[in-house]
This record gives C-alpha cells, sequence and structure tokens, in this order.
C-alpha cells in the first residue's frame, strides 16, 4: 500500500506538471477563430501546424542568435569556473576567503543590480550592442560558478596531485590532464544549468543584444507587438513559446541523468 500510494502520488505529480505543456500544445494547433470561439481545455478539431511554420518563420533569427550566445557563452564560463574553482580550492594565497565571500555574494545577487553598472560601463568605454558583448557579459556574470567546481574539488586527493607535481606537471598540466577529466559529473551539471540560464535569459538579451540577432527571449517577448491583426494570436504564441523552451527540454532529456549523478558526486567521500 505505501508504494502503491507513492506511485499515485508520482503520476498526479507529473500530471500536474504535464498539464500546461499539454494545453499549449493543444492550443498551438488550434486556429485563432477555433480559440476564440471554443475553451482552452478543449483538444483541436482540425489539428493545423500554420502556427509552427508562422513561429519559426518569425523566430528562425532569434533561434540562431541564441545558440550563437549560448554555445560559446556556456563553453567559456564552465571552463573559466573551474579553473577558479580549482584555484580556490587548491592554492593558497593571501585575501582568498575574501574572494570566496564576494563570489557567494554575487552568487546571491539578482541580476537587475548588475543593468545599471553595466550600461555605464559599456556607454564609458564606448561599446556598441553586439553578440560579443553579450557573450562577455554572461562569462563575466557566471564568475559565481567556480563555487560549484570548488566543492567539487574538496573531494579531490592532495596525494594525488602532488605526485603529479612530482612527476614534473605544471599547473595547466594538472588542469588538463587530471582535474577536468575527473569532473565531469560536475561538468555536466553547470553547462546544464548555465545553458538553461543562458538561453532563458531575456533582460540582458534585450538590453545590451544588438537589434538584428536578439536571443530568443527577448524576440518572444516581442512577438505580439508583431502579429498583423490587432487579436491576440493564441495558436501562434503557444507555438513560440514551445519552440523557444525545446532546446531546454531537449538537453534535459538528454542529459538528465547525468545532472542528477553530477549534482550527488562528491557527496559521499571513500
Amino acid at each position: 500500500m505505501r508504494r502503491l500510494l507513492l506511485y499515485v502520488i508520482a503520476v498526479l505529480a507529473a500530471v500536474i506538471v504535464a498539464m500546461p505543456v499539454l494545453l499549449m500544445l493543444a492550443n498551438s494547433l488550434k486556429s485563432g477563430l477555433e480559440v476564440q470561439q471554443g475553451s482552452f481545455l478543449s483538444w483541436p478539431t482540425e489539428p493545423s501546424f500554420a502556427a509552427w511554420r508562422q513561429a519559426w518563420r518569425l523566430l528562425a533569427g532569434s533561434f540562431g542568435a541564441s545558440l550563437m550566445l549560448a554555445v560559446p557563452a556556456v563553453l567559456l564560463s564552465a571552463l573559466l569556473a573551474a579553473i577558479n574553482g580549482f584555484v580556490l580550492c587548491k592554492y593558497r594565497f593571501k585575501g582568498e576567503r575574501w574572494v570566496g565571500l564576494l563570489l557567494v555574494l554575487a552568487f546571491f545577487l539578482p541580476i537587475k543590480v548588475y543593468l545599471l553598472p553595466l550600461a555605464i560601463s559599456m556607454a564609458r568605454l564606448g561599446l556598441d550592442r553586439s553578440l560579443g558583448l553579450l557573450i562577455a557579459i554572461h562569462v563575466i556574470y557566471s564568475l559565481p560558478l567556480a563555487l560549484f567546481f570548488r566543492n567539487h574539488f574538496l573531494s579531490f586527493p592532495d596525494e594525488l596531485l602532488h605526485a603529479a607535481r612530482l612527476d614534473g606537471a605544471n599547473f595547466w598540466r594538472l588542469l588538463w590532464r587530471i582535474v577536468l577529466p575527473l569532473s565531469r559529473p560536475i561538468f555536466v551539471v553547470v553547462l546544464i544549468l548555465q545553458f538553461t540560464t543562458i538561453w532563458n535569459e531575456y533582460l540582458f538579451g534585450l538590453v545590451f543584444g544588438p537589434d538584428g540577432a536578439r536571443p530568443i527571449t527577448a524576440a518572444l517577448a516581442q512577438l505580439a507587438a508583431q502579429t498583423e491583426t490587432g487579436a491576440r494570436a493564441y495558436p501562434l504564441e503557444m507555438a513560440a513559446a514551445l519552440l523557444a523552451a525545446a532546446p531546454t527540454l531537449l538537453v534535459y532529456l538528454l542529459a538528465g541523468r547525468h545532472f542528477t549523478r553530477g549534482l550527488v558526486a562528491g557527496a559521499v567521500k571513500g
């Protein structure tokens, strides 16, 4: 009975979580007239992919811009966080505790706090809005991710690193040959978190993204203003939202088990 109750609760939780997605999918297959005259809870009488084709036509450029933004920003920020986390964990230097404290504070600061200083700095430096600037902002904003790697590297035996140093390994060889290959679980966690965060981020893309290649979330927010009629195009908006969410959903489906393993990696020693 206890196991049956757990199964019932799990199924109910899955239905509750999946219901909004199923409703969005059902309404994206309807026509605008059917949505206005019918109900959001009904399945389309004549399913059509017209809204999906229109959504892709409007968002294709922003979809590509988000990929060009997310891939290098995710890789660079994860690599830089791994290097900083390794230094903070295994090397001692003056002021290391203050650096760790500042990273913790920066990790919990909301993104809105950074907008005005970044905008002022960009104006004083004479920088225009561009994809490269947006990548640099995301990489800098992601520096507190070093804390994830630092906590993971605490489980690394110092004897292993000391033996590698005796064999003549310098800092970079230690990093590339020993540290990173043994850090794949936490690296996958950071990659998934970063991809989800950067892909779904809105404010940085709206303020600092170029007009011709804004990220998918900024384009999605402006989609209602691009409709030809004054009425809300609900099928178009639902299809566009599902298209925008598809990459992050795909990442979790393909790497979900690795994400779970990475979260508990290093939690138990021995």
